[in-house]
């Protein structure tokens, strides 16, 4: 349904992709992966229009209702939740709204209204057929947890995670034969990715989906869209799928390279100890032109590069590690949870889960400081040194000390090469480090956070949803550094990979402003649940 010819994308000297030719088939679910700033969700733009590619053509079948999930979470501001999603559909949406307006205010005596009445109906007709648009607007707002009550409010009234859902539903409310997504689990709880899964699973034309959820794009995807040295290949099967036949490619250029080395090696031995020599010289001569035709550049393992996160506490936690008796906070009217007491034991590597705005990054703030309950005592054991990753990362880096600079000036007394260690491990060539702070991308200020903690040497991490601008290497080496930590973890996530990787223990918070306390894996969890 989507037709691909000879797509490239240059920006400057810099080129994403090029002369990339792919059909899009339908009922094929597409992940588009690939390391941060090789081109994904430009490639995703390109498709959707958004944007003109440097050269070549994308052709989409001009019968297909093609859907895209918008990004401005600020656009309909003025328009109801439900009139958002019936947006999705703008043809049914302008002949809808129009003849609310000639039935109330209309002259059923002129012609000419009657005329256009006829005409929006046709219109109605030929977009909601079963004449259910109404019904399935509720459904999905519904099954988004936005009661019927609420359907009627306005966009500017709710919350920014709110309105991301909203804007997911305008985009799968119309049915689009071809589906563009690009990162839709951002900002969405446990629940929300579930039934968006299934949502997806069931769609029937072509979805093409930026994510960096390995859980989602396993569930979802039957191909993947690899984005990696200036091209994009094809592979059948989900994320995991992908990963082995990647591994196993990556090797095999390996071999390869390998081989071509010792060959390279072993004619460039022959040339030099022949080319001089009149009765050798045919041989060297042939030998040279072998020599020049062995492509070793071609023969490359991925771009991507995988960061080292190592978390080594200074100090081992002794006998107590943290407790919290009767935390209480509200926010005005608004009680967000009551008389919460926990004992977190070391050992403990806790998972915080549940839906947006029930008071999960409320607690953290509280556990570190930044936050004062309205009742009740958080008590750190002698021993507890920790370390805090804030859910506004991008808003708390900046000026222009350089990244190195940032990162010194948390603890002045660490020798140089281990602040630069701590940023290469995250990526961070020794140039990149001397980027000023406020230059840094979202995902740049997530690592260099991360980098941070590293240096702190803490032995109890607070973590409020670091996966946040982290790709699927980042986010899978987060998992196994938490996972060997030598220390307590709790952590804010909705990356169910993430979690199922380090967390012995999982607190869901819960609407109602209590929650439930499970000692043991997500999995174990999701099976009592």
């Amino acid at each position: 349904m989507v037709q691909i010819n000879q797509i490239t994308m240059r920006y400057g000297s810099r080129v994403l992709f090029e002369n990339v030719t792919l059909t899009l088939d339908r009922a094929k679910r597409y992940g588009v992966i690939g390391a941060n700033g090789a081109g994904k969700s430009t490639f995703l733009k390109i498709l959707t229009g958004e944007i003109e590619p440097s050269g070549g053509t994308v052709n989409i079948d001009p019968s297909a209702r093609v859907g895209t999930l918008d990004q401005n979470q600020f656009a309909y501001e003025h328009l109801t939740l439900f009139d958002t999603v019936l947006m999705g559909n703008r043809r049914l949406f302008d002949a809808m709204k129009e003849k609310e307006k000639l039935y109330a205010t209309g002259d059923f005596d002129d012609e000419k209204v009657n005329a256009r009445l006829a005409e929006l109906e046709t219109i109605t007709a030929e977009e909601d057929p079963t004449y259910e648009a109404d019904v399935r607007v509720t459904k999905i707002l519904e099954e988004l947890s936005f009661p019927a009550d609420r359907h009627t409010e306005l966009m500017s009234a709710i919350t920014s995670a709110d309105k991301f859902k909203v804007l997911l539903a305008k985009a799968l409310f119309p049915k689009p034969e071809v589906l563009f997504l690009d990162e839709p689990t951002n900002n969405l709880d446990l629940a929300t990715i579930a039934w968006l899964e299934e949502q997806l699973k069931r769609h029937e034309g072509t979805l093409a989906v930026v994510s960096h959820d390995r859980h989602f794009l396993n569930a979802v995807c039957t191909n993947m869209l690899d984005v990696d040295y200036r091209t994009i290949r094809e592979f059948s099967g989900n994320y995991d799928d992908w990963y082995i036949a990647a591994t196993v490619l990556v090797r095999q250029a390996e071999l390869e390279r390998e081989k071509k080395l010792k060959e390279k090696a072993e004619l460039e031995k022959f040339i030099a100890r022949f080319s001089a020599n009149a009765s050798k010289a045919r041989q060297a001569t042939s030998r040279q032109k072998q020599l020049e035709k062995l492509n070793i550049e071609s023969i490359k393992p991925s771009s991507r590069r995988d960061p080292s996160i190592v978390f080594k506490p200074n100090r081992k936690i002794g006998n107590e590690a943290l407790s919290v008796e009767g935390i209480t906070k509200s926010y005005g009217d608004r009680r967000i949870f009551s008389n919460l007491s926990f004992v977190f034991k070391p050992g403990d590597k806790t998972a915080l889960i549940g839906a947006n705005g029930v008071g999960k990054t409320t607690f953290c703030k509280i556990l570190t400081g930044e936050l004062k309950a309205d009742r009740g005592v958080v008590k750190w054991g002698e021993t507890v040194q920790s370390s805090y990753f804030p859910q506004d990362t991008t808003d708390r880096i900046g000026g222009t000390a350089t990244l190195y600079e940032w990162l010194r000036g948390f603890d002045k007394k660490a020798e140089l090469g281990v602040i630069r260690n701590c940023l290469g491990r995250m990526l961070f060539s020794g140039e990149e480090q001397e980027k000023q702070a406020a230059a840094a991308s979202g995902g740049e200020k997530h690592r260099m956070m991360l980098s941070r903690i590293m240096l702190e040497g803490g032995n109890f991490l607070v973590l409020d949803e670091p996966t946040n601008h982290l790709d699927l290497e980042a986010i899978v080496a987060l998992g196994e550094a938490l996972y060997q930590f030598e220390g307590n973890v709790i952590c804010v996530a909705h990356d169910r990979e993430l979690i199922d990787a380090f967390a012995n223990r999982i607190i869901e918070f819960l609407p109602n402003g209590t929650i439930r306390d499970f000692h043991g894996s997500y999995e174990e969890y999701r099976a009592k649940m």
